[in-house]
């Protein structure tokens, strides 16, 4: 028997919950089991479906399957929490339910289906057992939730307010994603609720890859700290690089390691409440920001790239990421940031179409380097750029195309720069309120 407290956005007890659990270590593979994978909506979709809703001024609200996994059709003997393909199963057979009432399943996302019939129009998004249900008709959403009062057993939790931990609130202006709840609670469990603030997560030129003083007595304790630390990114795009720069060192970290991950406990203490603003009044149009740190690892010499979209000024979808080669100059990494920026514009276009969003073209795509952008609108750039993989040109292919138009922008200007190094107070601060993070009361 597994026993859990389920705590609402206020901290306040919701209800005990109580679960059978089978081992699921008895299972053998083939025997008891095949496939086990089961797709859960990715967080961009979830940002990007709220940012739509927020903009058409849609309801959104939020349900509750009871015991999920129990509802799977399964062809063995049982089904029971546990069992390492109950989630697969669950999610086909609720996959089953929405295309019989007349859902179409996303290419984009596995886990988003949508309704489309005459003008009305429904979207559900599939976090397990968590459903995100939205769409321009009222009275059609709600006789969608009875239909599925009747094939499951469901908690309906009404608006959206508190969704994987995160607190949604809204009002005429917009939405508000914050984490407050959890980063509140996670400084309490370190003990640095009395900790100094720190200005910024991460100290300006520090040398964490070459640490060497002695490895971390306690690796375990090290890598569930930056484990929550990743989930925290959800909405918190400024804590990127950082997060993207200590999980390197997850299977040896040393104490220099443990130390930057306190400072960055040290920056959240000084605003736990920092939230992210999806706005209501957006025209719906992709805008997109990237930017390369040339060589940036001292180690492997590979550069660090960093984008960040927003879908008429709402942040949506952002990443630090590591190139996986050596480039040979900075236009070169430049030029492979806008590579990997516009594979997320392509799959974001496609998730746009299936929420009935026209993309506006061409897309532009901001880089702080002239000769990356040289290269992307020249064609005969045949010294420069004849080492470089087929597969990046096609960011010339698209400029040629029209569905992005590449767009300079001064270095000092590039929110994508806070993503790809540690910046001084003064600029990390200008460019995150470049990135729709506010210390705003939001409502609840």
């Amino acid at each position: 028997m597994v026993y859990r407290i389920k705590y609402k956005a206020d901290g306040t007890i919701e209800r005990y919950k109580t679960r059978l659990v089978i081992l699921e270590n008895t299972q053998m593979a083939g025997i008891d089991f095949t496939d086990t994978f089961a797709p859960v909506a990715k967080i961009v979709t979830v940002r990007t479906l709220l940012s739509v809703a927020t903009a058409r001024n849609w309801p959104i609200h939020q349900m509750d399957v009871h015991n999920a996994f129990l509802h799977g059709d399964l062809q063995e003997e049982k089904s029971l929490y546990g069992l390492r393909q109950a989630p697969r199963c669950w999610f086909s057979k609720l996959t089953t339910a929405l295309r019989r009432y007349g859902f179409s399943q996303s290419y984009a996302d596995y886990s988003l289906f949508t309704y489309s019939r005459g003008n009305i129009y429904l979207c559900v998004l599939i976090y397990v057992d968590d459903l995100l249900i939205t769409g321009n008709s009222l009275s059609k959403l709600e006789k969608f939730k009875a239909s599925l009062h009747k094939c499951f057993h469901m908690k309906d939790l009404g608006s959206l307010k508190y969704f994987l931990g995160i607190e949604i609130g809204r009002n005429s202006t917009g939405l508000f994603l914050c984490q407050r709840k959890y980063t509140l609670e996670i400084l309490s469990e370190m003990g640095l609720l009395g900790a100094k603030p720190a200005s910024t997560p991460v100290e300006p030129n520090h040398q964490l890859a070459k640490a060497s003083r002695s490895l971390f007595d306690n690796p375990n304790r090290y890598r569930r700290l930056i484990g929550k630390l990743i989930y925290l990114t959800f909405t918190r795009p400024e804590l990127a690089y950082v997060v993207n720069t200590l999980a390197q060192f997850m299977h040896a970290p040393r104490h220099a390691h443990w130390d930057a991950a306190i400072r960055v406990f040290r920056y959240l203490k000084e605003s736990p409440g920092r939230r992210i603003f999806l706005s209501s009044n957006s025209l719906l149009s992709l805008t997109a920001y990237c930017d390369s740190d040339w060589a940036t690892c001292p180690i492997t010499r590979r550069p660090l790239t960093g984008y960040f979209i927003s879908l008429g000024g709402s942040p949506i979808s952002w990443k630090t990421k590591k190139q996986h080669t050596v480039s040979r100059s900075s236009a070169e990494a430049e030029y492979r940031s806008m590579a990997m920026t516009l594979c997320e514009l392509k799959w974001l276009s496609i998730l746009l179409r299936d929420l009935h969003v026209s993309v506006t073209c061409p897309i532009p795509l901001h880089c702080d380097n002239q000769a990356a952008l040289h290269i992307a609108e020249n064609p005969v750039f045949h010294e420069r750029t004849k080492h470089i993989e087929i597969d990046c040109h096609f960011v010339r292919d698209a400029f040629q195309d029209g569905f992005i138009f590449p767009a300079y922008i001064r270095s000092e200007e590039q929110p994508a720069d806070i993503l790809t190094k540690a910046l001084h107070p003064t600029h990390f601060h200008l460019l995150a309120s470049k990135l729709g993070i506010s210390d705003l009361h939001a409502p609840t």
